[in-house]
C-alpha cells in the first residue's frame, strides 16, 4: 500500500475510530471536537514538461468541528534544504513563500489529495514543508521527490478507496478524471443573506462503472445470450453477475456490518459534484445540501465513503446548479470538486461578501 502510513515524514495520523469514545485499552479514541489538524504529504506527480506537482491533504481529528487557520505563522510553507525543519520547534515563517494555495478552512477527518503545489524540474533534493499549528501543537508535512512517493491515477484511486490496494483492472487503468467548465465568474460579489448561484458543467467518461451500470450490463449480456447474439464486451463478467444478484441495500448492509476486508477505505463510485468552503472563516449554506468531500464512513452521512450512499442522478444537461448564502461578510474561496469515485477535478470561485445595506 502506498498510503499515508508509508509517508514516513508526514505528520498525519489516521488512527481514529468511527464509533465514538472507546474506553478499551489499546484502542484509539475519536472526538467530535477539541482536537488538532495535521498536514499530510500524499506524494508527487510528474508533469509532461518535467516539472512536478507536490500533492497535499490533511487529517482533522474531529468528527464535527471545522477549524480555521489563516495564512500566517500558524499556516505556512517553507522551501528548505532536506532536514532543515525536522525540529518542529524551529520557526521558518516567511511571508514571501508562506502561501502556496493551501486551505485555511479545514473540514472534518481525512481529506486526501486536497491541493497541489507545482515546482520546477530543478526542485532536486529540496523539501517543501507545510507547517500547521492548531491548539498549541505544531505539525509538519515534508514534501520531497523520493521515488517511493511517486503517485499516479491508480495510486489515487486505491488510496481514496475506489479499489483495493495492490489491484487494478483495464477499466480502472483507462479511467480519466472528470472535466469541469465553470459557467459562473471566478470572482463574485455578494451580500450577507442574499443567495449566489453557481453553475458548473461537468462531464466524465463513465468510468468507473457504478453498481447500477454493472447490473444493467449483466442484464444486457443475459438477454443477448438468450437471443443467441454476441454479448456486449465486459471486462469482468463475473463481477457484473455478482453486482446484478445483490441489491444496493443488501450490499450497503454488508459494508456496514462486515469487518473490513481491505487495507484502504471503501468508497462508492459514481460521478458527483460538490462545493465546499476552502478559505473563509464562516460556513456557507448550500442549497441543495452538498455531498461530503471528506471521508465520513458513518452510515447515512451523505458521503461516498458512507454505507447506503449512492451517486445522485446526473443533471440532464450536465449542469450542476447550486445556490450559496453567507451569514457573515468576508472573502471566501469555494472549491468545487467533480469526483467519479476514483479520480477528481477541482475549480475555485472567490466570493466577496459585504454587509447587507438597510
Amino acid at each position: 500500500m502506498r498510503g499515508v502510513g508509508k509517508r514516513l515524514r508526514s505528520c498525519c495520523a489516521v488512527l481514529a475510530l468511527v464509533g465514538g469514545f472507546q474506553p478499551l485499552e489499546g484502542q484509539s479514541l475519536s472526538y467530535s471536537r477539541g482536537q488538532t489538524v495535521a498536514p499530510a504529504y500524499e506524494g508527487f506527480e510528474v508533469n509532461p514538461d518535467g516539472s512536478y506537482n507536490l500533492v497535499f491533504g490533511y487529517m482533522n481529528r474531529n468528527w464535527l468541528e471545522e477549524l480555521d487557520v489563516p495564512i500566517g505563522p500558524d499556516n505556512y510553507f517553507s522551501l528548505v534544504d532536506a532536514g532543515s525543519l525536522d525540529d518542529v520547534e524551529r520557526d521558518a515563517y516567511d511571508p514571501a513563500q508562506a502561501d502556496r494555495g493551501q486551505p485555511t478552512h479545514f473540514l472534518p477527518r481525512r481529506n486526501r489529495f486536497t491541493f497541489k503545489v507545482r515546482v520546477p524540474a530543478s526542485f532536486g533534493e529540496q523539501e517543501l514543508v507545510w507547517t500547521l499549528k492548531t491548539r498549541g501543537e505544531t505539525k509538519r508535512a515534508f514534501a520531497s521527490l523520493r521515488q517511493d512517493l511517486l503517485i499516479d491515477n491508480i495510486v489515487i484511486a486505491s488510496e481514496t478507496g475506489a479499489l483495493g490496494a495492490g489491484r487494478s483492472d483495464p477499466e480502472t487503468r483507462s479511467n480519466t478524471a472528470p472535466r469541469i467548465v465553470l459557467e459562473s465568474p471566478r470572482t463574485v460579489e455578494a451580500r450577507v443573506g442574499q443567495p449566489v448561484t453557481l453553475r458548473a458543467w461537468v462531464t466524465d467518461d463513465g468510468l468507473p462503472m457504478t453498481q447500477a451500470a454493472r447490473r444493467e450490463r449483466a442484464r444486457a449480456q443475459r438477454a443477448a445470450s438468450a437471443r443467441g447474439e454476441a454479448a456486449p464486451a465486459s471486462a469482468d463478467s463475473a463481477r457484473d453477475a455478482a453486482a446484478d444478484s445483490i441489491s444496493p441495500e443488501m450490499r450497503a448492509l454488508q459494508r456496514a456490518f462486515t469487518e473490513p476486508d481491505r487495507v484502504t477505505v471503501n468508497k462508492t463510485v459514481g460521478l458527483h459534484f460538490a462545493w465546499f468552503v476552502y478559505r473563509g472563516e464562516a460556513n456557507a449554506d448550500f442549497q441543495p445540501i452538498q455531498i461530503k468531500t471528506w471521508e465520513d464512513s458513518r452510515a447515512w452521512m451523505n458521503s461516498p465513503w458512507s454505507p447506503f450512499w449512492v451517486a445522485p442522478p446526473k443533471p440532464e444537461d450536465d449542469r450542476w446548479v447550486v445556490q450559496v448564502t453567507f451569514d457573515e461578510p468576508g472573502t471566501y474561496v469555494l472549491r468545487g470538486r467533480a469526483d467519479d469515485g476514483a479520480l477528481y477535478a477541482d475549480e475555485e470561485v472567490t466570493v466577496n461578501v459585504t454587509p447587507l445595506v438597510n
